[in-house]
């Protein structure tokens, strides 16, 4: 295929790093699947705005699709039993949702294969991010090699790319980069603690390493605050 022709499939998460993304594979010239999933996550805020970034920034077609991991438990992010924490702490936070990369990319591998895409992007971080094992570039060259072993596309030639092109960049690179392709950060959102009109707790992980990155950037930060 020539480069205008080429399709991708994009996790789209709501938050500013998937956004990126796919602003990312856009200006490579991919035309984008979007891809979110419910997942039995605290909030639908972020599911709303993935379906904001994905209609701004061009996806051809976006998808959500329930898979839902509460019942698997062990998270704050999908048991309401476990509390989110405010303040940062030793080893993987309990933020952390057992298999979710491993779900979320197998499903797009297989909308990936019959669409006929050969690329999956994710917008995977292992520099300003909170310790998720299945965020390392470790993970995501496992994955691919798994995906080439798994797949028919593989095993007749059409060989399957995992691409995180956020991997080792800082926050505030992030930032620019995204300001640079024109992505509206204010459809996105990063907390994980939103209250019901949406707005960001300030003091979650992703709060605290979302403002943080707004400020190194030099950008102006349009997150809604519950108070600053």
């Amino acid at each position: 295929m020539g480069a205008e022709t080429r399709t991708a499939v994009v996790l789209l998460s709501g938050g500013l790093d998937s956004a990126t993304t796919l602003a990312i594979a856009r200006v490579e010239g991919y035309t984008c699947y979007t891809l979110a999933i419910d997942y039995g996550q605290r909030h639908r805020i972020e599911l709303d705005a993935a379906a904001k970034v994905a209609r701004a920034l061009g996806s051809r077609d976006h998808r959500l699709v329930k898979f839902d991991l509460s019942w698997i438990g062990g998270s704050a992010l999908t048991d309401t039993g476990i509390a989110v924490p405010t303040q940062a702490s030793n080893g993987i936070p309990v933020t952390y949702v057992p298999a979710r990369n491993t779900v979320f990319l197998s499903i797009a591998l297989g909308w990936a294969e019959v669409q006929g895409a050969q690329d999956m992007f994710i917008g995977a971080n292992a520099v300003d991010y909170s310790g998720y094992p299945d965020c390392r570039p470790e993970y995501m060259a496992a994955f691919e090699h798994m995906a080439n072993l798994a797949t028919r596309a593989a095993v007749e030639g059409r060989r399957l790319r995992v691409h995180a092109p956020l991997m080792r960049l800082r926050k505030h690179e992030i930032i620019r980069r995204g300001v640079e392709l024109g992505v509206d950060y204010a459809l996105t959102t990063s907390c994980y603690a939103p209250d019901a009109d949406g707005r960001a707790c300030g003091a979650c992980d992703s709060c605290r390493l979302r403002a943080a990155g707004f400020r190194d950037a030099g950008v102006a930060d349009p997150t809604r605050y519950v108070a600053r």
